[in-house]
């Protein structure tokens, strides 16, 4: 089978390998789907924590059952799977607490061992979602669309409440879709005028500000001069995630959805003057993947216009320096296996 290898940073490359061979506990899976997110450009660019070289990325998956012993999931050979690429140990204090989703030993696909940018891949049994309902390409992006219904319930967030996202990226819209679904007002921030445009279009924000236009300024208008009660921020950028303090109303909250490689300093009156809650939300839940998987099934959110850009199998690694620069608009990209 066909596998592309992430060398070292800046260098992929396409190798054969042998079929891998499963256990009772695991499923094979032929790919069909393989998303592209931050975390693949990351990793390629050489700025991802966690991270080692040689690696197999990605992690935004879906295929079709080849191999399957019986199961209790009562998932067989041709179903359409989905795949939760984060492996738990199921034994540590965040296991035990029904947060696998930030396991202390947690392998994710992709990351600390090899994805799924290969035609084969064996997955365990309980990792699988059934997804006969949906598209390939819509299967796929549950995880991402996940990761933002992770953050939104982490966030409690309530009706009506005034919520700031920023970062208009695959997962800062997740994270303004699934607000609108739980009822908030939600305001867009990112330093790109089209993309809040699609805010406006595709999740059906509330309001947009430029994060480089008087933000603050702008915020306080839209908020009476209240603030945000919750902001995520979604930019795994140091300078935004620093700038976010500043955004947060007196006893809100800050979510920090994106993950950067580094420290991120913040003034200590200021955090503390306002009581804020500083919050991590890491990966996301099977919890979570069944919610994203109920609402795709309704209809709800509308993906085809989410994937921006396209490749085969073959063709990725010539063009996956093209979707690294800013001028190809990408929002989404999907490969095709």
């Amino acid at each position: 089978m066909k596998s592309i290898v992430c060398k070292e940073p800046n260098q992929f490359i396409m190798t054969n390998e042998k079929a891998p061979s499963i256990n009772e506990d695991q499923a094979l899976i032929r790919i069909k789907r393989i998303g592209i997110c931050g975390t693949d450009l990351h990793a390629y660019r050489g700025n991802q924590p966690f991270f080692q070289y040689p690696r197999v990325l990605g992690h935004e998956l879906s295929g079709v059952i080849e191999q399957i012993a019986d199961n209790p999931k009562g998932l067989k050979v041709g179903d359409q799977v989905s795949i939760v690429p984060y492996l738990s140990c199921g034994t540590c204090i965040a296991c035990r607490n029904g947060k696998a989703n930030c396991c202390t030993s947690i392998n994710v696909l992709g990351v600390h061992v090899d994805g799924g940018m290969r035609e084969l891949l064996a997955v365990p049994i309980n990792q699988l979602i059934e997804t006969n309902d949906l598209s390939f390409d819509h299967a796929a992006i549950i995880e991402p669309l996940a990761i933002g219904a992770h953050a939104v319930r982490r966030a409690e967030i309530t009706p009506g409440e005034k919520i700031l996202v920023i970062g208009a990226g695959p997962i800062g819209l997740g994270v303004m879709a699934f607000a609108k679904e739980q009822g908030a007002h939600v305001i867009a921030m990112d330093v790109n005028d089209e993309r809040l445009a699609f805010c406006k279009s595709w999740a059906k924000v509330d309001d947009i500000v430029h994060a480089l236009h008087e933000p603050l300024e702008n915020l306080s208008k839209q908020t009476s001069g209240d603030f945000p009660t919750t902001v995520f921020d979604a930019t795994g950028n140091v300078h935004s995630m620093t700038q976010a303090f500043n955004y947060v109303a007196h006893g809100g909250k800050l979510i920090y959805v994106g993950l950067v490689k580094g420290p991120i300093q913040f003034d200590d009156p200021e955090f503390h003057k306002r009581e804020m809650t500083l919050m991590g939300s890491r990966n996301a839940t099977m919890e979570d993947f069944d919610y994203v998987l109920s609402v795709l099934k309704k209809g709800q959110i509308p993906l085809n216009q989410y994937i921006t850009h396209r490749s085969s199998f073959d063709e990725l690694i010539n063009v996956f320096e093209d979707w690294l620069l800013p001028e190809s608009k990408v929002i989404k990209a999907m490969v095709e296996v």
